[in-house]
């Protein structure tokens, strides 16, 4: 994809020169010309059809710089370069511009001009785009979406009352609806007009009074207005025709957050859980919300588990449930908790490909990096071509330092890595370079990583790792210094790349310049597994006491690390 977008770029840069040059009597093509820029633009649409945007894109460019005036080309370039990744917004105009070539020349053409018109919106053209939209609802006066469209259009650009009087026309043809009222209701709010918003949804209301979605809307324009006697009734009348309607709790319990109640929202939220009539999905959407306010407010109680324990005994074969609850537990770091309900959700569906990958993820995060290889290899039974599981087994192996297995796994890797996915091959000989280093064998470390790089020169792990190799044996620390410096450029927020930066010029024996990027990795750092580096490079900058002071912070997290107990115990590691 990183090569896509540079061959992009080049030409929109060509067309830019082109749109410059352009003389101000247009060069006439010639018939074979037209013909041969068509020829190429049904080719490059067969392309898109097989997902196959590099072709698509260059054809596209080609069939323009061969024949301009050709609109429909124009179009779908100037829709690419609206597409593309990290776009300008000059570029945007650029694209708009092309689009509007076709626009102009073949108004009617339903998709074109809408996409036209949906651009305009967001790129902040609204005059543009209810233009587009106008002039397409005459050519079509029977679509009903391009009607809507039309009036959500007159809404964006602030005429309330043509939009209104849009809305009114497609009910007159097609009949009300709750989305009509909804569109109309936004209208009044937006001009401040109660009475407008309250007598529309009436009209609507008393078509279907014993409607329990109707009341429930009745209820919330009711709250907008801070009307809660009248809310609650209606919701009342909600309940009273559907008992069991499980939305009607969600919205009791939004209405009592908003008051401050929590017991009575908390109760609320068990009400929507216990529901029959509330569909698995909609309880997890209430949960997860429910989860969220917990933690901003820190709450550590057993409430949430006890409303999963709720949910899992209503829907015990339910795998989404049990997903929820491992990614809860996770977040509370209580990985042994998660890896069980994960594997509950995976003995439910045991193909599930993300699943088996994040329940071996937690394995290693967890240490536990035999179970994390038993997970892989049960994984890659029903996975047999994800070729990530094999390289957490490799992964694994090193934490374990069975070096020898990991080298293995990683040759068995490229054999079934693409030959022309350069960046993955180069990825997985980094991870044997990085083997090799830790059984101290330089020649083939070396090798390794030189052998990534000339597959991939701008491969950031394998810039990253060499340098932290080099730096270490205090090896061609102007080499080291130049591949950290191209990590970074490309990962500049990357705490371990920081890391390495500054791990170089502690090599260097520069060690101002050394704390100065410590402290910057130690910022991004979330888990804390600098501490140690930073403690070493303040000891040199003879600020040994805020040294021993980091050092203990990363005996914490790290506490079987002989040689940080050595550093923080007798503080003479570095003066022998």
């Amino acid at each position: 994809m990183r090569r896509y977008i540079a061959t992009l770029t080049i030409m929109l840069v060509a067309i830019t020169v082109m749109a410059g040059k352009k003389e101000s009597s247009p060069k006439a093509i010639s018939l074979a010309d037209q013909r041969k820029a068509e020829y190429i633009f049904m080719e490059a649409q067969k392309h898109k059809m097989d997902d196959n945007y590099d072709a698509f894109y260059e054809l596209l460019a080609h069939a323009h710089e061969i024949d301009p005036g050709n609109t429909a080309v124009s179009f779908y370039l100037g829709m690419c370069m609206l597409r593309m990744n990290n776009t300008t917004q000059e570029r945007c105009e650029q694209g708009l511009a092309l689009m509007k070539e076709h626009f102009e020349a073949q108004p009617e053409d339903l998709y074109e001009t809408t996409f036209y018109s949906d651009a305009n919106m967001q790129l902040g053209h609204p005059d543009e785009a209810l233009r587009a939209l106008k002039l397409l609802n005459e050519r079509n006066p029977n679509r009903l979406e391009l009607q809507v469209r039309l009036a959500e259009a007159y809404s964006h650009t602030g005429d309330y009352a043509q939009s209104n009087a849009t809305y009114d026309s497609i009910a007159a043809i097609f009949g009300d609806a709750i989305q009509i009222t909804a569109g109309k209701l936004g209208n009044y709010q937006a001009m401040n007009d109660s009475t407008g918003a309250l007598n529309e949804m009436r009209h609507l209301y008393y078509k279907a009074p014993q409607n329990a979605d109707y009341n429930i809307a009745m209820s919330n324009l009711f709250q907008h207005y801070g009307m809660t006697d009248s809310a609650f009734y209606y919701l009342d009348r909600a309940q009273e025709y559907e008992p069991d309607n499980g939305t009607v709790y969600l919205v009791r319990a939004r209405y009592y957050q908003e008051a401050g109640d929590s017991a009575e929202y908390e109760q609320q939220i068990f009400n929507a859980l216990t529901s029959e009539h509330l569909d698995v999905d909609s309880k997890l959407g209430v949960l997860l919300t429910f989860i969220r306010e917990q933690l901003a407010k820190e709450d550590t109680t057993q409430r949430i588990n006890n409303l999963f324990t709720v949910l899992i005994q209503q829907h015990p074969h339910e795998a989404k449930i049990h997903q929820l609850y491992s990614e809860y537990l996770f977040t509370l770091k209580d990985y042994k908790g998660a890896i069980e309900q994960l594997g509950y959700s995976l003995d439910v569906n045991p193909t599930d490909a993300d699943g088996w990958r994040n329940m071996v993820i937690l394995n290693m995060i967890d240490n536990n990096y035999a179970e994390a290889i038993k997970v892989s290899e049960k994984a890659l039974e029903y996975n047999p071509d994800n070729l990530d599981l094999y390289r957490y087994v490799a992964g694994s192996y090193q934490q374990m330092k069975e070096y020898d297995k990991a080298i293995k796994m990683y040759e068995n890797i490229l054999s079934l890595t693409d030959s022309t996915d350069l960046e993955s091959r180069a990825d997985v000989i980094t991870g044997m370079g990085d083997a090799y280093s830790e059984m101290q064998d330089t020649t083939r470390a070396i090798e390794c990583y030189q052998q990534a790089l000339e597959l991939d020169p701008v491969n950031v792990g394998a810039l990253n790792n060499y340098a932290y190799f080099l730096a270490q044996r205090g090896q061609e620390l102007d080499k080291a210094e130049r591949m950290a410096a191209l990590a970074i450029k490309a990962e500049p927020n990357n705490a371990n790349f920081i890391d390495t930066y500054a791990w170089v010029y502690f090599a260097k024996k520069d060690y101002t310049k050394a704390l100065l990027y410590i402290k910057s990795a130690v910022e991004k750092d979330e888990e804390n597994h600098l501490l140690e580096h930073y403690g070493d490079i303040l000891w040199f900058n003879d600020e040994k006491d805020q040294a021993v002071e980091q050092w203990t912070k990363a005996l914490e997290t790290d506490p079987d690390n002989q040689l940080l107990q050595r550093k923080v115990k007798d503080k003479t590691y570095y003066e022998e």
